[in-house]
């Protein structure tokens, strides 16, 4: 089940609404884990067992590390860490393990084909932080394991993200605020980021497949960047309207998730776009891996270290592919480079220059996180480079152009924060006029008519996938 689905819309979250809010606060929980559990059962059955475990385990590993015994405490983190990283590469690396070592030897080892577990790298990373957090003291232990099944499974956040840290949402378990206040903003919030999905993502989605999946050979260096210009716009309206949506959904419920994205288009350096992008993952491995490491600590030849290991389990988290570790490791020199010389040399250039400098570096990015392999990856980039002998416009760019121009053009205006400042400078000049009833007459009309063209294109399509699910 996906929030972008008519059953998920009018049908599983009317009702789960309807029961919490008519439930005791005693039973408020209890309703949010069924929900939850038959949300992820939907469309994982055989594998709620494998979370339910998941959560079991970690339970009693929460208990373990929280004793007062220093050495036994480290031991059991150590034991965590191992089965938790352990079911991660079980579930979604063995046959892409297997696949290399047949490939290197020349044999021909059996593939088990897996298959893998819907949101399972951001529910084991969750049960991680848990671990990890009450081990540091950063967290209370748990001793109610109900609860912390509700913290690793609520549905808003369990497939896809935000990854929600323990320290964050620890005390909001037990103890949330909910008002009518808090709820319009979770409903304007998810229904924004509905529209980013189904009214931009899906469609830029459909340009972005029909580039990739033609052939090399027929592409035309225009149509090869219409196609990885929607697919950079495709997979952020994709993956932060679905933070939209699931932070939306916590303040419906009374939960208040951290942001996941900070218009991270308009970064100009590599840094800058990663603290922008992704926050939740990037500060996992900051605070998880990076900073225990040493971070920035130590000699500035284990500084390069950490972050040669950072990106490369930032690359390989991404997807059992090889691509997902070059674009990792991309980024890695990318942001040594900035560390160790472009850095100083970029902040002394136009700012023009700095936001160009960014957006080529990311879109170059994107084109290994879409290929299918290196080899794609390569030739794309060499169609794009004009190196090849393919043209520069073909028919096919033509037709993208024509009939989708307007919406990649809208795209990249909302991409950026234009429409946020214009509503800060207009409440600034006119207050009054902001808290007025027109304006709040307008603002629900707008929602309202967001959602109503929303539900007529879903309607209407089959096209519906989101991205960050196969991670």
């Amino acid at each position: 089940m996906v929030f972008s689905s008519l059953v998920f819309l009018f049908l599983f979250l009317p009702i789960v609404l309807v029961f919490y809010y008519l439930s005791g606060s005693k039973f408020k929980n209890y309703i949010l884990l069924i929900a939850s559990l038959f949300f992820y059962a939907w469309g994982e059955p055989k594998y709620i067992f494998l979370m339910i475990g998941s959560i079991l385990v970690n339970y009693i590993f929460g208990i373990k590390v929280s004793s007062d015994k220093k050495n036994e405490r480290k031991v059991w983190l150590i034991i965590s860490i191992i089965l938790n990283i352990g079911i991660l590469i079980i579930f979604k690396y063995t046959d892409f393990f297997l696949i290399n070592i047949n490939s290197l030897f020349k044999i021909n080892l059996v593939l088990p084909k897996i298959a893998l577990p819907l949101g399972i790298s951001f529910f084991t990373f969750q049960t991680m932080s848990y671990v990890i957090d009450v081990y540091r003291h950063d967290g209370k232990v748990q001793r109610n394991v109900f609860d912390l099944a509700l913290y690793v499974s609520l549905f808003p956040q369990l497939v896809a993200g935000p990854i929600v840290r323990y320290q964050t949402v620890d005390e909001q378990i037990d103890r949330r605020t909910h008002s009518m206040d808090k709820f319009a903003v979770g409903v304007n919030r998810f229904v924004v980021g509905l529209a980013k999905k189904v009214i931009f993502s899906n469609q830029l989605g459909l340009i972005a497949d029909g580039v990739f999946s033609a052939s090399i050979v027929d592409l035309s260096t225009l149509e090869a960047w219409m196609g990885i210009i929607c697919y950079t716009l495709q997979i952020y309206f994709d993956f932060s309207g679905y933070s939209d949506m699931a932070i939306g959904l916590g303040k419906m419920f009374g939960f208040d998730f951290l942001e996941n994205f900070d218009y991270p288009y308009i970064s100009q350096s590599v840094s800058e776009f990663w603290r922008r992008w992704h926050i939740s993952l990037g500060s996992w491995f900051r605070d998880y891996v990076y900073i225990p490491l040493g971070g920035n600590r130590v000699s500035l030849l284990k500084q390069y270290r950490n972050l040669f290991i950072v990106w490369s389990l930032t690359g390989i988290w991404h997807g059992a592919n090889w691509t997902f570790m070059a674009w990792g490791l991309y980024y890695g020199v990318l942001i040594a480079i900035e560390k160790a010389f472009l850095g100083k040399l970029l902040s002394k250039s136009p700012r023009i220059f700095r936001h160009m400098y960014l957006v080529l570096i990311v879109m170059i990015g994107w084109v290994f996180f879409r290929a299918e392999n290196i080899i794609q990856a390569t030739e794309f980039i060499k169609v794009l480079s004009g190196i090849n002998q393919n043209p520069l416009c073909n028919s096919a760019f033509l037709n993208y152009a024509n009939d989708s121009g307007g919406i990649v053009i809208l795209a990249i205006i909302l991409s950026t924060p234009i429409i946020s400042k214009i509503k800060k400078l207009i409440k600034l000049k006119n207050q009054k006029i902001v808290e007025s009833n027109i304006i709040y007459f307008m603002h629900s009309t707008l929602i309202m008519s967001l959602m109503f063209i929303i539900v007529i294109m879903l309607i209407n399509s089959t096209y519906n996938p989101f991205l960050y699910f196969r991670f």
